[in-house]
């Protein structure tokens, strides 16, 4: 890293960047798919269970 905030950065610094920023914004995609995934399940199985008992 430049140690003056203000010079640019060079190629592979950005890149760097690009690929961090990539990283969080796939794994929080991946977290809310399998949050969401999990809430279906629950809910198919309470269903299930529920007209099981009806």
């Amino acid at each position: 890293m430049p140690s003056d905030p203000s010079a640019p950065l060079t190629r592979e610094e950005r890149l760097a960047a690009k690929l961090r920023e990539n990283l969080r914004r796939r794994k929080t995609q991946a977290r809310a798919l399998s949050a969401e995934d999990a809430a279906q399940q629950t809910n198919a199985q309470d269903n299930g269970e529920s007209e099981k008992g009806a």
